[in-house]
């Protein structure tokens, strides 16, 4: 394993006592365990709060989006591992200014389960939530079981739409009822060229060919659609937006954000060749696109690979995506 770090067992911690002292204008720590990070200037009191949570090993997802017109509070486990419900439980408390908190988070078995979890620690003590689930990676189960798909990318569509609608003054029901139709509207794949390394297990999580790609793989190394030789880029472009529009078909008259997104070691080279393959056949079927990203927004690690995500939108999504926000790795506005 090589790894830039001290000992495995103090990666997190670290890292985040690094991120909050390289961005003392974004973040903070809270709480005792030292893995909640909420925003360094509160919002304001009587606003919806927002709060995340997962394992490290994602960023700029989950801690990252931390700010203004984003979230509010944000609880972080181990690599690759969820939060402890009691830290969950810090960062809703750590949200919530009187208005309520949404729990907004991508669907893994481990992270549900500890925000129901830290919902029942926090229900005696007059904090209202909310949940919203991103089940947005279509290579993660068929549409008739879309609830069972994985959360990826399009956590940070979600984030920033829910967050601008807070940011507005709307209330609870209203600010939940937007990030759901947020995370409707979302759709990934992903493919990974090559492994990453959990440092506390000091191995690859998987193993693959130099020559080997693997299409739909998910951001912990889940097993995908396919496994197979490495194919040009337009190829793998080619098949990834076929499996995108055959879920969530696009035609005349449609607005779509698309995100290209590295996974890690993936150089922004690369992803503006795959750009061009995802703006040809959004274009090719009418649909115009709106604030298209491309670069790192939701890693794993070291993974060699790229994730596209498309954002249907409509007049209140798009003007919520173009609103302002601000955090160290994200700015609009």
């Amino acid at each position: 394993m090589k790894k830039i770090l001290n000992a495995p067992e103090a990666y997190v911690d670290e890292m985040l006592a690094g991120l909050t002292a390289a961005h003392p204008d974004y973040y903070a720590l809270h709480g005792d365990s030292g893995r909640v990070v909420v925003r360094a200037r509160a919002g304001r009191e009587g606003k919806v709060g927002i709060v995340t949570g997962g394992g490290s090993g994602h960023l700029p997802v989950f801690a990252g989006y931390v700010g203004q017109g984003l979230l509010d509070a944000c609880a972080i486990g181990d690599v690759f591992a969820s939060p402890s419900a009691e830290q969950m439980a810090d960062a809703i408390r750590a949200a919530d200014s009187g208005a309520g908190v949404l729990r907004l988070y991508g669907n893994y078995g481990g992270d549900v389960m500890n925000f129901d979890m830290a919902g029942d620690l926090v229900e005696f003590e007059d904090i209202t939530c909310s949940t919203v689930l991103l089940t947005d990676d279509v290579a993660s189960a068929p549409p008739e079981e879309k609830e069972k798909r994985r959360g990826v990318a399009g956590m940070v569509y979600a984030y920033k739409i829910a967050g601008a609608a807070a940011e507005e003054g709307r209330d609870l029901d209203a600010v939940t009822a937007v990030a759901q139709k947020a995370a409707d509207a979302c759709r990934s794949i992903g493919v990974a060229l090559s492994p990453c390394t959990v440092p506390q297990a000091g191995k690859p999580t998987f193993e693959i060919a130099e020559d080997e790609i693997e299409m739909g793989m998910g951001i912990h190394g889940e097993p995908g659609v396919w496994r197979g030789k490495l194919r040009s880029a337009d190829e793998i472009a080619g098949e990834m937006m076929d499996r995108l529009l055959d879920d969530m078909p696009l035609g005349s008259g449609d607005r779509v954000s698309v995100m290209v997104n590295s996974l890690g070691a993936t150089p922004p080279e690369e992803l503006y060749i795959l750009y061009n393959v995802v703006k040809a056949r959004l274009e090719g079927a009418g649909a115009s696109i709106v604030m298209p990203l491309v670069g790192r927004y939701a890693t794993s690690m070291e993974m060699a690979g790229v994730s596209f995500t498309l954002l249907k939108l409509d007049d209140e999504m798009e003007t919520l995506l173009q609103a302002p926000c601000d955090c160290a790795f994200w700015r609009v506005g």
